[in-house]
């Protein structure tokens, strides 16, 4: 008699079926065939001479990308998520000031992942869709004296760019670590980690690079090192600890790799392909490509008479577009009929933006007129087609 008592389920004895989607919302992004192909390589040794020597062409990709000559530089094996507990849990220490500009939801998630390990966590504010001057900050510097300030570059979810000039001098005067989030920006806006004072800097591999998600870059400045190796209790968590991935990513200077976990090989080879897209392109044109594209989309949605969330034009995201959503719809409504309709992938707002406004994310091999035109194509549709109230 078999002890077997769970029956094989039957959903998993049917093929894997996945639609072809237009992904035009804030993430992932559609992945190109020739960065899908590079994923379907054969699996090796996580632990393998030619696996460190993709991982060392990834290192140097990143550099590129974020203008950086760290030699702390590696990918965490996860999401950007991952990236920010890695920079917030090994440069904080329990009891530890912490300052988190808050303008959307990932100022909030940075505060409450510094609360978690017992940091004392102090904010700024900002309205959905605005942004803080340098006074504003360098006040709050001056107040709490933190020894991390996070901010959002590309704030996803109500589309602000926020500027970085001066913010890093800052921080350094009040003997502080500058941390940015530009997992929305990064490669569709300009960041010069190393001339912009950042000390710590990270990213998703799935917006602009065009990868599968599950790798997070993110580069540690020399200063950053010193606060994070220089700790008097070891990191909350042993998956994010700095000094075993240094080793695991040969940034530590030692002769041989010691393991600590198995890296999601078939993703590295992913985003070695995405990083050779990039640079295959060039930054600067693809700083400029983004930003053609989104005012393209901008005057076209202002020609429908629909109105941007964000005020200021250089404080827009060329990435991710808010606009504001349209009275007297259900943006609900909207969304689905475009995903129905169109087979297009458009979202709706997130955290502080909920309710407030559309997204609509042109990323990487995304951002072109051709999709713009068909984005506005959807939009016109769906509001001739969704219900309107009279109120």
């Amino acid at each position: 008699m078999s002890n077997v008592s769970v029956p094989p389920p039957k959903c998993l004895q049917k093929p894997l079926e996945v639609p072809h989607r237009h992904m035009f919302g804030p993430g992932p992004s559609n992945v190109p065939p020739r960065i899908l192909e590079a994923g379907a390589n054969p699996v090796i040794g996580h632990m393998h001479s030619e696996i460190f020597e993709i991982m060392s062409d990834i290192k140097s990709g990143i550099q590129y990308m974020f203008q950086t000559q760290n030699n702390m530089t590696l990918a965490v094996s996860g999401t950007g998520h991952t990236a920010m507990e890695c920079a917030i849990f090994n440069t904080v220490e329990p009891g530890e000031s912490v300052l988190a500009a808050v303008n959307g939801i990932w100022g909030e998630r940075a505060a409450e992942m510094a609360e978690r390990i017992g940091a004392r966590v102090n904010t700024i504010v900002a309205p959905p869709g605005g942004f803080f001057t340098n006074a504003e900050i360098e006040q709050a510097l001056s107040k709490y004296r933190p020894v991390l300030f996070f901010l959002a570059h590309g704030e996803s979810s109500t589309g602000v760019l926020h500027p970085l000039d001066g913010i890093g001098q800052l921080c350094h005067k009040y003997n502080c670590l500058f941390l940015v989030d530009s997992v929305a920006s990064i490669g569709g806006a300009p960041v010069y980690m190393d001339q912009q004072e950042v000390d710590i800097l990270y990213t998703g591999s799935q917006k602009v690079l065009n990868a599968p998600p599950g790798t997070a870059p993110i580069s540690f400045s020399d200063r950053a090192c010193q606060k994070i190796f220089n700790r008097t209790s070891k990191p909350v968590s042993f998956f994010l600890d700095l000094s075993w991935l240094a080793n695991y990513w040969g940034c530590d200077g030692k002769p041989s790799r010691i393991y600590h976990h198995t890296g999601p090989v078939t993703a590295f080879y992913s985003l070695r392909e995405s990083l050779a897209v990039l640079v295959e392109e060039g930054l600067e044109n693809s700083w400029e490509r983004h930003k053609e594209v989104a005012e393209y989309f901008h005057s076209g949605l202002e020609s429908m008479g629909l109105k941007l969330f964000v005020k200021e034009k250089k404080a827009r995201l060329p990435t991710v577009t808010t606009i504001v959503a349209p009275h007297g719809y259900d943006w609900k409504e909207i969304t689905t009929y475009i995903m129905k309709t169109h087979n297009l992938e458009i979202s709706g707002g997130l955290g502080p933006s909920v309710g407030l406004v559309l997204r609509v994310g042109l990323m990487g091999c995304n951002s072109t007129k051709a999709n713009v035109d068909m984005v506005l194509a959807a939009l016109r549709d769906a509001l001739k087609h969704c219900h309107k109230s009279k109120v």
